[in-house]
Order: C-alpha cells, then sequence, then structure tokens
C-alpha cells in the first residue's frame, strides 16, 4: 500500500515571482518505509514536506496531485491528517504549546477529543516506551533540546499515526543527541513499522573510491579524518576495501554499497560483515548505482 503518492508536483512561493521551489516532483511513499531526503539549504526539502499535511501547506502557485491511501490529500478530513500525519518541525521550540511534559503529552489526544482512559493509556505508553517517565512532571522549558525533540516526537506517537514526517529533526541538536534521536526513529521503523519521511540537511560524507585497505591506512595516517555520518562503500564493496582501520577512524553510522553493473560479484560476505561489524546500517543502490536510500 502506498501511503503518499506524489505526481507531478510543481510549486512557487507567493512572493518568489514566479520562480520554482518545486519541478515536478513525482514520489511514491509505501507503507513502512524509511525514506531520507537529502538536500543543500534551500532546495526544497521543507516544501515538499509541507505539502504533505494540508495545515502546513504554504501559499503559493501549485501544479500536480498528491494522493493519501488513494484519496486526494486535500479530500482528507483535517481531524484524520492530524491523527494520521505526524509532523516534526525543525526547531523544537516551534511545535511545544504546553507548559509541562505530561500535559504536552496529551495535548495532541486532547485535540482529536479522546476520552480519559484512552488518554491516560496512551500517554503512560508513550512516556516507557521513550523513557520520560523520570521527566515527566518537568516544565518543558527545563528540557534539554534533546529531551524537548524527543518530547514531540513522543507527543506524535500518542496519537498513533501511520506516516511520520521530519523536517531536519537533529538540526538543533548536539552530535549525541542527534545520534540518539535517530536510533529512536530506526526503532520506530523497525518495531512498529512505522512509515517515516525524514529530510536532513549537512552531513559528512566521505568517498574513498577504489582504494585498497593499505591505501586507505595511508588516508587515515596522514590525515585527521573526523567522524562520518555517511560512507560510499569502496570498490563496490570489494573485500579488498573499507577496511577495520579506516571504520574504526571515521565511525561512519551509514554505508552505502554502489552496486552498479559489475562482474566482480560485489559486495563481498566479508566487507557486509566488517560494516556490520562496525555498527552501521547498510543500504545499497539499485543497478544504475543510484543512491535512493529506503528501508522497507
Amino acid at each position: 500500500m502506498e501511503h503518499f503518492d506524489i505526481q507531478n508536483l510543481t510549486f512557487s512561493h507567493a512572493a518568489a515571482k514566479g520562480k520554482l521551489s518545486l519541478d515536478g516532483v513525482s514520489l511514491r511513499i509505501r507503507a513502512g518505509e524509511f525514506l531520507v531526503l537529502c538536500g543543500r539549504s534551500g532546495s526544497g526539502k521543507t516544501t515538499l514536506l509541507r505539502h504533505l499535511k494540508t495545515v502546513l501547506t504554504p501559499n503559493g502557485k501549485r501544479s500536480g496531485e498528491i494522493l493519501f491511501c488513494g484519496t486526494p490529500l486535500a479530500q482528507v478530513s483535517g481531524r484524520d491528517q492530524a491523527a494520521k500525519i505526524g509532523f516534526v518541525m525543525q526547531n523544537p521550540d516551534d511545535q511545544i504549546v504546553t507548559d509541562k511534559v505530561w500535559h504536552e503529552l496529551a495535548f495532541g489526544l486532547e485535540s482529536l477529543g479522546c476520552d480519559q482512559t484512552t488518554m491516560r493509556t496512551r500517554v503512560a505508553e508513550m512516556a516507557c516506551y521513550f523513557g520520560i517517565q523520570d521527566w515527566f512532571h518537568r516544565d518543558v522549558a527545563t528540557l534539554s533540546g534533546g529531551q524537548k525533540q524527543l518530547l514531540n516526537l513522543a507527543s506524535i506517537m500518542a496519537m498513533q499515526p501511520e506516516v511520520l514526517i521530519l523536517d531536519e529533526p537533529t538540526s538543533q541538536l548536539d552530535p549525541i543527541a542527534a545520534s540518539t534521536f535517530l536510533h529512536t526513529l530506526r526503532k520506530l521503523n523497525e518495531e512498529l513499522g512505522l512509515t517515516i519521511l525524514c529530510s536532513l540537511g549537512d552531513f559528512d560524507t566521505l568517498i574513498t573510491g577504489d582504494m585498497d585497505a593499505k591505501t586507505e591506512t595511508k588516508l587515515v595516517e596522514t590525515y585527521d579524518l573526523p567522524d562520518i555520518e555517511v560512507l560510499l562503500v569502496g570498490h563496490h564493496g570489494s573485500k579488498y576495501s573499507t577496511g577495520t582501520t579506516l571504520l574504526e577512524s571515521v565511525t561512519p553510522e551509514v554505508g552505502v554499497i554502489s552496486v552498479g553493473d559489475n562482474s566482480y560479484g560485489h559486495p563481498t560476505e566479508e566487507a557486509l560483515l566488517r560494516l556490520t561489524d562496525a555498527g552501521m546500517t547498510v543500504y545499497r543502490t539499485d543497478m544504475q548505482g543510484n543512491i535512493l536510500i529506503t528501508v522497507d
């Protein structure tokens, strides 16, 4: 089943004098997928995501169509959109509306008109699932940025949405909080089957090309390499590339293997084992080398 089917969406903001923010975008988001939308600042990521919830759609000129579960999004009621389509904003403070953690968890359920028993049950479940029990009664103003963003996520999940949309949710967080938050998203996708569409802005990427392990070691010894988020795995996943020395030096979170059309038998089992042993999430491209990362 497709949660969203975006068909040839074109859009320009009202004040943009005809300059297009989106130009013929077509995208299908299937149930259970975890799709990451990457791009530089100003590339239209936020504009696209906000089109997936009517109340957030920006003013301007648009053409094309957006279907939600086969129905034009404009025909889906506001209540159904609020319950079924969760949206986490970039700045945690922009989304919090109450003064207490427990009240923030219950606010969305109150807006949907849920009864007290349902609200108490779901709030308790989310507090437990997200580890919020220890600060359940605190003032929201005393929370860290990471705690606020986690609270936003928990508040949305209390409404049991079918789709979760996140607009650069880690951009305001420190590296540790960001890593914890992304791990939580992965857990939601894997354990609950939640469909997730998440945009990310700047991230550190390393492309080593066809370096073998010996050359990679020289690279590590010569340069002070930073920790990275994404590693484009060398030589299509050859057993002679992406060695342990490199992996321990840059500690990547995600590995992308460009499969392409090769006759070498890559990626090899040896390479895949090294990547997973390093704690990485591994994705592979299609046969044309397109790096569109989705998780079924």
